[in-house]
């Protein structure tokens, strides 16, 4: 896990510029549907999370990194896009949709889908811009992706292991409610910072 924390570290000290300036500029509809994924993960819950405290298990999404003082909007784009991309892969498999309310979880692969967009949007402008060519050849841009999906890949793990249980599910499901509200408060962070994202 410290190699995780290491490997963060890199991407988010890793500048695209002397000034660390993002030529895309994120859309404020970007922000409402990070708050539309929290508000669809709570309809979501089906069993008490007390009940499954026994189920537990610590996953350890590296949120101080996420949301560092050092983390530039630069940075926030790659992080938002690999984060969102490998949700939507989480919830969109058969078992997901065993588990869940299927129109709540149609919302939600639409709302993630959405968000996913805007970033590629994003980060297809940037790659035209030569400090951004030069960024996505760095290594620690490439082993960041490799830590996430690692990361992402312990909570398929986890569920495997726990053979989909509704408990399991439940454990998962307020995981990524904690992701999903940390990149909500990145993009709120940027939007201030910055005096506004952009439109719609």
């Amino acid at each position: 896990m410290a190699s995780l924390l290491l490997l963060l570290t890199a991407l988010v000290l890793c500048g695209y510029g002397p000034t660390g300036s993002m030529g895309c500029e994120l859309p404020q509809s970007s922000i409402q549907l990070s708050s539309q994924t929290v508000a669809l993960l709570d309809q979501m819950k089906r069993i008490s999370t007390p009940l499954c405290l026994k189920d537990r298990r610590d996953f350890r999404f590296p949120q101080e990194l996420v949301m560092g003082s050092q983390v530039q909007t630069a940075q926030a784009v790659p992080i938002l896009h690999g984060t969102l991309e490998q949700m939507f892969t989480l919830f969109h498999t058969e078992h997901a949709s065993s588990a869940w309310n299927g129109t709540i979880l149609d919302q939600l692969h639409s709302v993630l889908h959405q968000q996913l967009e805007i970033m590629k949007s994003c980060l297809v402008q940037e790659a035209g811009r030569e400090e951004s060519v030069q960024a996505t050849k760095d290594p620690a841009q490439k082993d960041f992706r490799r830590a996430l999906r690692r990361y992402f890949q312990g909570i398929r793990l986890y569920l495997e292991e726990k053979k989909y249980s509704d408990c399991a599910w439940e454990i998962v499901r307020v995981e990524v409610r904690r992701i999903s509200s940390i990149l909500a408060k990145l993009q709120k962070r940027f939007k201030s910072k910055n005096g506004g994202l952009g439109s719609s």
